[in-house]
Protein backbone atom coordinates (compact mmCIF):
# COMPACT_ATOMS: atom_id res chain seq x y z
CA UNK A 1 0.00 0.00 0.00
CA UNK A 2 1.39 3.57 -0.85
CA UNK A 3 0.25 6.32 1.43
CA UNK A 4 0.51 10.17 0.64
CA UNK A 5 -1.20 12.69 2.51
CA UNK A 6 -0.62 16.30 1.59
CA UNK A 7 -2.53 19.81 3.53
CA UNK A 8 -3.99 22.07 0.30
CA UNK A 9 -5.31 25.53 1.81
CA UNK A 10 -8.56 25.70 0.09
CA UNK A 11 -12.40 23.81 1.55
CA UNK A 12 -12.68 20.22 0.40
CA UNK A 13 -15.77 21.32 -1.79
CA UNK A 14 -12.87 22.98 -3.78
CA UNK A 15 -10.87 19.87 -3.74
CA UNK A 16 -13.37 17.72 -4.61
CA UNK A 17 -14.61 19.79 -7.38
CA UNK A 18 -10.94 19.66 -9.44
CA UNK A 19 -11.06 15.57 -8.54
CA UNK A 20 -14.60 15.78 -10.24
CA UNK A 21 -13.07 17.21 -13.52
CA UNK A 22 -12.35 14.49 -15.83
CA UNK A 23 -9.83 17.13 -17.83
CA UNK A 24 -7.69 18.01 -14.52
CA UNK A 25 -6.56 13.93 -14.33
CA UNK A 26 -4.12 14.80 -17.22
CA UNK A 27 -2.61 18.02 -15.26
CA UNK A 28 -2.61 16.62 -11.89
CA UNK A 29 -1.62 12.96 -12.18
CA UNK A 30 1.94 12.03 -13.21
CA UNK A 31 2.20 9.31 -15.56
CA UNK A 32 -1.61 10.34 -17.42
CA UNK A 33 -0.86 12.25 -20.48
CA UNK A 34 -4.11 12.54 -21.91
CA UNK A 35 -7.63 12.54 -21.08
CA UNK A 36 -9.61 11.00 -24.40
CA UNK A 37 -13.10 11.28 -23.13
CA UNK A 38 -15.35 10.79 -20.33
CA UNK A 39 -18.69 9.61 -19.43
CA UNK A 40 -21.07 12.86 -18.79
CA UNK A 41 -22.13 12.03 -15.02
CA UNK A 42 -18.44 11.82 -13.96
CA UNK A 43 -17.93 10.95 -11.27
CA UNK A 44 -21.18 9.02 -10.32
CA UNK A 45 -20.29 5.43 -9.29
CA UNK A 46 -20.25 3.60 -12.22
CA UNK A 47 -18.77 6.17 -14.72
CA UNK A 48 -15.05 6.11 -16.51
CA UNK A 49 -12.86 8.66 -18.16
CA UNK A 50 -10.71 7.25 -20.77
CA UNK A 51 -6.94 8.24 -21.39
CA UNK A 52 -3.39 7.62 -22.42
CA UNK A 53 -0.68 6.76 -19.38
CA UNK A 54 2.86 6.52 -19.92
CA UNK A 55 6.45 7.77 -20.20
CA UNK A 56 7.84 8.43 -23.91
CA UNK A 57 6.98 6.72 -26.24
CA UNK A 58 4.90 3.87 -24.04
CA UNK A 59 1.78 4.87 -24.04
CA UNK A 60 -1.46 2.36 -23.20
CA UNK A 61 -5.22 3.51 -23.90
CA UNK A 62 -6.94 2.66 -20.57
CA UNK A 63 -9.95 3.79 -18.13
CA UNK A 64 -10.32 4.67 -14.52
CA UNK A 65 -13.77 3.98 -12.87
CA UNK A 66 -15.46 5.54 -9.53
CA UNK A 67 -16.24 2.44 -7.38
CA UNK A 68 -17.54 4.66 -4.63
CA UNK A 69 -17.74 8.81 -4.06
CA UNK A 70 -19.22 10.75 -0.87
CA UNK A 71 -18.69 14.31 -1.83
CA UNK A 72 -16.48 15.87 -1.09
CA UNK A 73 -15.07 13.67 1.20
CA UNK A 74 -13.97 10.51 -0.69
CA UNK A 75 -13.64 9.22 -4.14
CA UNK A 76 -12.46 5.68 -4.61
CA UNK A 77 -11.29 4.35 -7.88
CA UNK A 78 -10.22 1.76 -10.04
CA UNK A 79 -7.36 2.81 -12.71
CA UNK A 80 -6.48 0.52 -15.06
CA UNK A 81 -3.28 1.00 -17.53
CA UNK A 82 -2.99 -2.63 -18.91
CA UNK A 83 -0.74 -4.70 -19.38
CA UNK A 84 1.13 -2.23 -17.15
CA UNK A 85 -1.28 -3.11 -14.27
CA UNK A 86 -4.81 -1.40 -12.44
CA UNK A 87 -4.75 0.59 -9.04
CA UNK A 88 -7.27 1.17 -6.55
CA UNK A 89 -7.08 4.64 -5.87
CA UNK A 90 -8.72 6.05 -2.45
CA UNK A 91 -8.76 9.97 -2.05
CA UNK A 92 -9.90 11.22 1.19
CA UNK A 93 -10.36 14.58 2.07
CA UNK A 94 -10.67 15.72 5.58
CA UNK A 95 -11.34 19.50 6.43
CA UNK A 96 -8.66 21.05 8.72
CA UNK A 97 -8.54 24.38 10.54
CA UNK A 98 -6.54 25.96 7.08
CA UNK A 99 -8.43 24.14 4.59
CA UNK A 100 -8.04 20.21 3.37
CA UNK A 101 -6.10 17.21 3.73
CA UNK A 102 -6.12 14.69 0.98
CA UNK A 103 -5.00 11.14 1.96
CA UNK A 104 -4.02 9.21 -1.14
CA UNK A 105 -3.94 5.46 -0.68
CA UNK A 106 -2.81 3.09 -3.70
CA UNK A 107 -3.20 -0.45 -3.61
CA UNK A 108 -2.44 -2.98 -6.28
CA UNK A 109 -6.15 -3.55 -7.88
CA UNK A 110 -5.99 -6.64 -9.45
CA UNK A 111 -3.65 -10.25 -8.67
CA UNK A 112 -1.23 -9.96 -11.33
CA UNK A 113 -1.03 -6.38 -10.04
CA UNK A 114 0.06 -7.49 -6.22
CA UNK A 115 2.57 -9.73 -8.04
CA UNK A 116 4.49 -7.10 -9.17
CA UNK A 117 3.74 -4.47 -6.62
CA UNK A 118 7.49 -5.14 -3.83
CA UNK A 119 8.65 -2.63 -2.53
CA UNK A 120 10.67 -1.32 -5.08
CA UNK A 121 7.68 -0.49 -6.81
CA UNK A 122 5.54 0.82 -3.48
CA UNK A 123 8.39 3.53 -3.16
CA UNK A 124 8.20 4.55 -6.95
CA UNK A 125 4.72 4.83 -6.67
CA UNK A 126 4.84 6.70 -3.32
CA UNK A 127 7.53 9.08 -4.89
CA UNK A 128 5.15 9.54 -7.99
CA UNK A 129 1.94 10.24 -5.99
CA UNK A 130 4.28 12.75 -3.59
CA UNK A 131 4.33 14.76 -6.89
CA UNK A 132 0.91 13.82 -7.90
CA UNK A 133 -1.03 15.89 -4.69
CA UNK A 134 1.59 18.88 -5.47
CA UNK A 135 0.11 19.17 -8.77
CA UNK A 136 -3.51 18.64 -7.44
CA UNK A 137 -3.11 21.37 -4.59
CA UNK A 138 -1.66 23.77 -7.17
CA UNK A 139 -4.66 23.13 -9.07
CA UNK A 140 -7.18 23.71 -6.35
CA UNK A 141 -5.31 26.57 -5.18
CA UNK A 142 -5.43 28.44 -8.68
CA UNK A 143 -8.99 27.53 -8.99
CA UNK A 144 -9.77 29.00 -5.79
CA UNK A 145 -7.90 32.28 -6.37
CA UNK A 146 -8.96 32.52 -9.95
CA UNK A 147 -11.70 30.03 -11.23
CA UNK A 148 -11.56 30.79 -15.01
CA UNK A 149 -7.98 30.93 -15.40
CA UNK A 150 -8.17 27.29 -13.82
CA UNK A 151 -10.84 26.50 -16.04
CA UNK A 152 -9.50 27.37 -19.01
CA UNK A 153 -5.70 25.53 -18.08
CA UNK A 154 -7.81 22.38 -17.72
CA UNK A 155 -9.45 23.30 -21.02
CA UNK A 156 -6.30 23.23 -23.12
CA UNK A 157 -4.93 20.28 -21.20
CA UNK A 158 -8.13 18.03 -22.67
CA UNK A 159 -6.65 18.96 -26.18
CA UNK A 160 -5.84 16.04 -28.27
Amino acid sequence: MARNSIDIPVPPGRVFEVLSDPRSYGEWVVGSSQIRDADPNWPAVGSRFHHKVGWGPIKVSDHTEVLDADPPRMLRLRAKARPLGTALVTLGIAETGGGSRVTMIEDPGDRLSALIFSPLTHLLVRGRNVESLRRLRDIAVQLDQEPAAADRRLGESAQP
